[in-house]
């Protein structure tokens, strides 16, 4: 008698998504649906790919960025200026379930990649743009990142050590911790 042993079904088994991703938002957000279950198609472009792919090489020449952010999840390449790139973006979209972009606001829509344009070709598409202060508004072409986040809403102002920067999330450096023991 063989025993059966059976997967369990993940929450977001047979969703597709089609991730036009770089740095650190949204890969953290798709591989949190690879997590979940769903077929992440991550595209990235020609030559250099995503900018967290050049933080280090520690993990076996790859980024421990990247490796953390990116598993689970296929990759391809695509030039997105290209005709070619533009039309392999659609195909997909046609078969998938969600496509998720976090580049500067407007900047799919110039390529004819933004919202209306995949939605004709499949009106049941989750379309989902992530910017760091909204796709519309007075600071919607100004760039975000996490440290700049951190000082603008005054998380830096809580946590730190004289002699280091502050950053939220970070560990205390050795040092500052045992120079806090009695």
């Amino acid at each position: 008698m063989t025993e059966q042993t059976s997967r369990p079904t993940a929450m977001l088994d047979g969703v597709r998504v089609v991730s036009v991703e770089q740095a650190v938002a949204m890969p953290f957000c798709s591989f949190m649906l690879a997590e979940l279950g769903a077929e992440v198609i991550k595209v990235e472009r020609p030559g250099t790919g995503d900018v967290v792919r050049g933080w280090d090489d520690v993990v076996r020449g790859l980024s421990t960025g990247f490796v953390s952010m990116n598993a689970g999840k296929s990759d391809i390449v695509l030039d997105l200026r290209s005709e070619q790139g533009k039309k392999a973006i659609h195909r997909l979209c046609e078969e998938s379930d969600v496509f998720l972009e976090n580049f500067a606001p407007g900047a799919l829509e110039r390529l004819g990649l933004g919202p209306d344009d995949l939605l004709k070709a499949n009106p049941r598409l989750v379309y989902c743009s992530l910017s760091g202060y909204g796709q519309n508004g007075p600071y919607r072409e100004a760039k975000a990142y996490d440290v700049l986040i951190q000082g603008e809403a005054g998380i830096l102002l809580s946590n730190g050590f004289p002699d280091a920067p502050p950053r939220w999330g970070c560990r205390s450096p050795i040092s500052s911790v045992a120079r806090l023991q009695p």
